[in-house]
Formats: C-alpha cells, structure tokens, sequence
C-alpha cells in the first residue's frame, strides 16, 4: 500500500506571514523589515498597471507648486519694479504686466491642480477596485483552517477600516505630501537665491525644526500603536456581540457586553484624545517656531531695508515664503498619521493575501476515471491531526461503496466531523490518501470535488435573498421549474407555496423568517438541485423538534437515493435509513455493519440504540 505524506504545517497565521502581522509591533527587526517589503510588492502591484498616469500625475503638479511658488517672487518684482517711487523705469506699465503674470500663474495653478485631483481620484478609486476585489476574492479561496482562526471582526476589519486608511491615503495623503515637499524644498532654493544672507536667516531655526519633527515622529508612533489597539478591540467586541446576539440576549448579557464595551470604547476615546493632544503640541510647536521666524526676518530684514541693502519687495516675498513654508509642515504632521495608518493596513492586507491555502489546488489536476464522481470513497492509512501532538484520526483504513448510506456514530471528539471535513477537503490528511472512485482527492480540481461532494451541516446557512436564490445556490444556471422539482422532491414545495410570496419571498438575515425544520429543507432541495456524487449530512437534524424531524426524515430518504451518503448524528432515528454504522471512537472504528446486526451484536451501538429508546419512552 502506497502512502503519501503531507505536512499540515502551522495554523493559519502561526507564520510572520499571515495573521502574524497583526501584532507586528512586537515582531523581531528582521521580520518587520519582512512585513515592510511585502507591503512594498502589493503597492507596487496595485500601482504598476497606472506608471504612466502617475508620472503625468506628477508633472502635474510640480507645474501646480512651480505656479505657487512663483507668485511671492512676482510679487517682489511688483513691488521693486512697479510702484514709485521705488521703481526705477515704467512703474505702472510693469506692474501691470506683473499682475497679469500672477494672474496667469494663478490659473494655471487653478487648472493644474483641478487635473490633478481628477486624475488623483480616479487612480486612488481605481487602485481600491481592485484591492478590494483581491481581498474579498483571496479569502474565499483560503481554506477552512484560515477561516476557523481568523475572527469574523477582522475579516470585516480588512474589508472596511483598512481599504479607508489605504484610500485615505490616496486621496489626500499623497496630494498632501507631494506638494509640502515641492514647497518647501522649493521655498528654501528661492529663498537662498533671492538674498543669501537673509536666506541664511531665515533657514537658522531649520535644525530646531527637524528635530521638533523627529520627536512628534516617535511619539506619533507609539501614540497611533495604542489607537490601532483599542479601535481593534472594539471592533471584535462589537461583532462576536451582534454574531451571538441570540445567546447574549438568552443569558441576558446585555448589560455584561455594555460594560465591557464601555471600557473598549473609553480607551479607544482616550487613545484618540492622546493623539489629538499630541497633534496640537506639534501644530502650536510649528506656528510658534514659524511665527518667531517671521518675527526676525522682518527685524533683520528691515533694518537691512533701512540701509538700502535689501528690496522692500524681496522682504516682502520672504515673508509670504516663510508663510508658504511653515504651512506644509502642519500638513505633514496630518500625512504621517495617515501613512502610519495606511501602512499598518498594507501590511494587514499584504499578509492576507500572501496567506496560501493550506488546501491547494493541483497543479496537474487528475480526471476522474469516467469523467463523473460515481461516489467510491476509500481511506488509505489516514492520519490527521489538528494540533500535531494530538491526532484525531491515528491511521484510519475505509472503504465505503458507491450509493451505499454510511452512519457516523459515536462520543463527541471521536473523529466523525474531522473525517467528513477531509471527504470534503476542508482539510488534508496529514498521512495517507483520501480517494474518491481511486483518485486522491489532492489531484482534483476544485469544481471537479465541489460538483462532486456536498455537505449539508446543522447550520443549514441561508443567504440573503429569495426561497429559489438559496434553492438554487449550488447550480446558479438552474431554472426556476428544476428548482421547484427540487422542492417537490424533497417535500418543501407545500411550505414554499404557503409563503407569502412563494419562492420570491425573502428568507431573511440567514433565514430568520422561517423555522428550523423549513431551513433545513430548503438545505436539502439546494443539495438535492446540485446533485452530488457523495453527500455529508453533519448533524443535519439535531436542532429540530420532532414533527420537524419527521419531516426531513422523509426527505431523505429521496436525498439518498442513489448516491453515497456519510450521515453524522446523535439521534439514531437517522440512522434507521442507513444501510451500514460506523461506530467511532478515538479516531478508531469500533464497530462497523447493519444497524439491525449491531443492534443484535450488543455491543457498543446496542447500547446507544437502548438508550435512545428509553429517552423516547420516557420523553
């Protein structure tokens, strides 16, 4: 007998490069550096397919800042050139021209930066399609294992709060520091160039700038650390609250789930007031440092003005640069939150989308043997475990034939939902082979397995949407006449048809409008329209009152027909239709034949059979 080995590897993002990033504060220097470049990849394949529209973009607007920047300057020439009596020529002729020249440069600013931020949106909207696209398509196709680990909060996280960080990012972030950068590197060039020695002046308090800077930079990060901490927290809460609203309002939780909300929400408040103060000590900082530069380069400038050693205008347009130098600064004080926040959500994403399934597809997919699933599964010295130290199923060997109904018994732990999850290939085996009809089920394709394994579990998830939407789930191309053939079939179209608008009618939030039992025909006619090889009941009735019961039992019995069947359940009233029990324990089948013989044998089944008798008798 031949064995193929696989590692089931770690769990969903017990590696730095899923869910790990998650706490990527406390990462190792290498690692981060890690998180950093992927990050680096996903934006540079989001931005590759718009190169040449960012260069333009670009252009833009340096032409925007060029325009800007020229005004001070022009203003100077104005001043010097165009009033009496400080102009030496036609002082009224070339302040006219001046003013014609600022007010072209004006419009060209005007018209530059209205491109730019038509160009800007679109890119930033068309960068966000597809991110989002990427993310929601990416965790479809992660496995059940990711899922499982990977709380609903986050996922929601990733889809909302973090794709606005990212879009805030690109939609003033970038314009914000683009033109800071343009303007006060600009601004310093012409300052220089207008009068060296003033210049000089004016660039001393430079030095006290950046380090000013350099501080509200470390303090802005550990400061957005905690608000990324408490916004997390708050959000969980918030949804395994709103997920478990049945069980918080049975247990009257209410006022437990408030408390602790009020506590998240209260630090999360503090958080953001942290920030805010933090925020405004370095505004008030900048405008102080700015206004005292102001202040002396109108005293020294001045008194060089007295004395003939500088153009009144050249004064004039020093201050308006200083003015147009210190204003940005505020403006990148915004951006470095806003990148800090962009960047913790690239690398929430990239993490997410570098995840690979722990179920992956084939390579070279293999054909089944006669092109269509007939439904023969085979265990070949399965071994799985969740937890490596823990195996559930030690080394499992079974054969079931095709169209024959197998009943899964047994304690709950004993194996039965891990060896329906690896039918479906949820999960890999982590020794051994599963087969269906001799082909490993690793070699399949995913729509191959998909058409020909359905599982069915107590759940019963209902979809927003119509009766017929949910019905024909598994077969979207179905008609609506197939999908009531279904119904008929199963013994759901009488309920259907008493429903305020039939099979129009909306379900609900997860088919809260109907029972239990009417979910679970609706179940078993959307399995029943996708017509399987091999389908998975897994505890398909255990939350159903009886008459409830008895109706789907008669379902089933036309569900089964002609198909294989592995059916999980605790009331043995389903196991009647089986044609052969599986009684497992510790990963291990313990007994295995026809109820009736079992029931004979008094063995383990006998037992259990008994006393579900006796429940009944007594009930």
């Amino acid at each position: 007998m031949t064995t193929a080995t696989q590692s089931s590897g770690p769990p969903a993002g017990a590696s730095w490069r899923g869910v790990a990033s998650e706490d990527q504060d406390e990462l190792p220097e290498k690692v981060s550096v890690l998180l950093r470049e992927r990050s680096r990849r996903l934006l540079g394949a989001l931005l590759r397919p718009y190169r040449r529209r960012i260069a333009l973009l670009v252009a833009t607007i340096v032409v925007s800042s060029a325009a800007g920047l020229s005004i001070p300057f022009l203003v100077s020439v104005g001043i010097d050139e165009g009033i009496p009596p400080l102009s030496r020529g036609e002082g009224p002729a070339t302040l006219l021209v001046v003013v014609g020249v600022i007010l072209a440069a004006t419009l060209v600013q005007a018209v530059t930066r209205q491109a730019f931020l038509n160009m800007s949106g679109r890119i930033g909207q068309g960068i966000l399609l597809e991110l989002r696209r990427r993310v929601f398509d990416h965790f479809q196709r992660l496995s059940l294992s990711f899922h499982e680990q990977y709380t609903s909060g986050r996922v929601i996280s990733r889809l909302t709060s973090d794709i606005e960080n990212i879009a805030e990012l690109l939609q003033s972030g970038f314009d914000a520091l683009v033109r800071a950068l343009l303007t006060m590197i600009g601004t310093a060039v012409l300052l220089l160039v207008l009068d060296l020695p003033l210049g000089l002046m004016a660039l001393v308090p430079l030095p006290l700038l950046l380090l000013f800077t350099r501080w509200f930079r470390r303090q802005s990060a550990l400061v957005y650390r905690r608000t990324r901490e408490t916004v997390a927290l708050v959000i969980v809460h918030f949804v395994e609250s709103m997920t478990g609203i049945r069980a918080v309002q049975a247990f009257r939780r209410e006022p437990r789930n408030q408390e602790i909300f009020e506590q998240l929400n209260d630090d999360y408040r503090d958080a953001n007031a942290g920030g805010m103060k933090l925020g405004a000590t370095f505004m008030t900082g900048i405008k102080l440092i700015g206004n005292l530069t102001v202040g002396g380069v109108l005293l020294y400038g001045g008194y060089l003005a007295l004395h003939d050693e500088v153009k009144v205008g050249v004064l004039a347009a020093f201050l308006l640069y200083l003015r147009q130098f210190y204003e940005p600064m505020q403006e990148v004080s915004q951006f470095y939150n806003t990148l800090q926040s962009a960047g913790a959500a690239l690398e929430k994403l990239s993490g997410v989308l570098e995840e690979e399934p722990s179920v992956p597809e084939p390579r070279d997919p293999a054909p089944l043997p006669q092109g269509r699933a007939r439904g023969r599964i085979r265990f070949e010295q399965v071994r799985f475990a969740y937890v490596e130290e823990m195996p559930i199923l030690p080394g499992l060997d079974l054969t079931v034939p095709a169209g024959q109904t197998v009943a899964l018994v047994g304690s709950t732990g004993a194996g039965k939902t891990t060896l329906a999850k690896l039918i479906s290939r949820f999960y890999d085996p982590t020794e051994g082979r599963v087969l269906l009809d001799g082909v490993d089920l690793r070699t399949l394709d995913e729509p191959t397995l998909r058409q020909a394994v359905v599982m069915v579990t107590q759940e019963n998830f209902l979809f927003s949407g119509t009766v017929a939407d949910n019905i024909r789930f598994g077969r979207p191309q179905a008609g609506d006449r197939e999908v009531r053939e279904a119904a008929k079939a199963i013994g759901a179209h009488e309920f259907i048809s008493s429903l305020p608008d039939g099979y129009d009618t909306e379900v609900g939030k997860r088919g809260g409008r109907m029972s239990a039992g009417q979910r679970q025909l609706v179940a078993f006619a959307r399995a029943f329209l996708a017509d399987p090889a091999v389908l998975i009941l897994d505890e398909a009735t255990s939350s159903l009152d009886v008459p409830s019961e008895r109706l789907v039992q008669r379902a089933l019995r036309t569900i089964l027909a002609d198909r294989t069947a592995l059916i999980i359940a605790h009331r043995l009233s389903t196991v009647e239709i089986a044609d052969r029990v599986l009684v497992m324990e510790r990963g291990r089948i313990v007994e295995d034949g026809p109820p009736d013989r079992l029931i004979a044998a008094a063995g383990r089944f006998a037992g259990l059979h008994q006393a579900w008798l006796d429940s009944l008798s007594s009930g």
